[in-house]
């Protein structure tokens, strides 16, 4: 296990974990989150097949702390760069190849909640509580809270709960659509953990990026573009699957 700004990286079974990993909030070390060096070359692991993003202990992440972010910016440091840097670090999470899931316990505010939200799929414990309270601090989300939000629970939603500051539960989570399924906490893990597995344990990593590929520019780019790249696409796994059958047969 390695860990680096309170995230630890560890594989298991071709499966990448992801740990927020600072007890008990697993508050964020800074809003760049990580360097993207370090996600890139963990990400970058021959035959990784998915990923888990995970919090140590009771909670998912409280985020980061705004007293935290005002000492910086009084000292003179680059918030704005951090800020652009945390971004791209969630944005190369999103635009991985491979299915990232988040499994969230207890708190996700802020921070916490962005990073849930670059995720492809979010399964939550019955005990978990939701928030951007950054407005409280008169402040608002700035790894691109407002956009993924927005995307995923609609417009008047996304405003209700980033301008209201209010936490939400679990039920009301998955009723607008913040997350997939809610699952026994004693059971998130290993419900995870097990459906990336069930995903991908069999499928060529080639298989597993073109359907992620493909995906990816259903949400990216035009339809037309969209369905070009998706026949491109089918076509090469076709041809990889007469290769890798006609060398099976050979003698």
């Amino acid at each position: 296990m390695e860990t680096i700004d309170n995230i630890s990286w560890e594989i298991r079974e071709k499966i990448g974990i992801l740990t927020l990993n600072s007890p008990p909030e697993n508050y964020l070390a800074r809003p760049a989150v990580l360097p993207l060096e370090t996600l890139k070359r963990w990400t970058a692991c021959e035959g990784l097949k998915g990923l888990l993003v995970y919090g140590a202990g009771k909670h998912f992440s409280g985020g980061g702390q705004p007293e935290h972010l005002f000492r910086m910016a009084l000292s003179g440091e680059n918030v704005g760069q951090d800020i652009t840097a945390g971004k791209a670090v969630l944005e190369h999470l999103e635009n991985l190849t491979i299915p990232v899931i988040a499994g969230i316990r207890g708190i996700c505010f802020g921070g916490g909640l962005e990073i849930a939200l670059a995720c492809h799929i979010r399964f939550c414990a019955e005990n978990a509580l939701f928030a951007f309270p950054e407005v409280n601090h008169r402040i608002l989300p700035g790894l691109a809270g407002t956009l993924r939000l927005t995307e995923t629970t609609g417009f008047p939603r996304a405003l209700t709960m980033i301008l209201g500051g209010d936490m939400i539960d679990a039920t009301e989570a998955l009723e607008m659509k913040l997350v997939d399924q809610i699952v026994p906490k004693s059971e998130l893990f290993d419900h995870a953990f097990g459906l990336l597995k069930k995903m991908t344990h069999d499928r060529p990593l080639s298989v597993i990026h073109g359907v992620m590929n493909a995906m990816h520019n259903a949400r990216n780019l035009s339809r037309e573009e969209a369905m070009k790249e998706e026949t491109r696409i089918f076509c090469m796994l076709v041809r990889e699957e007469i290769r890798r059958t006609h060398e099976n047969q050979e003698p």
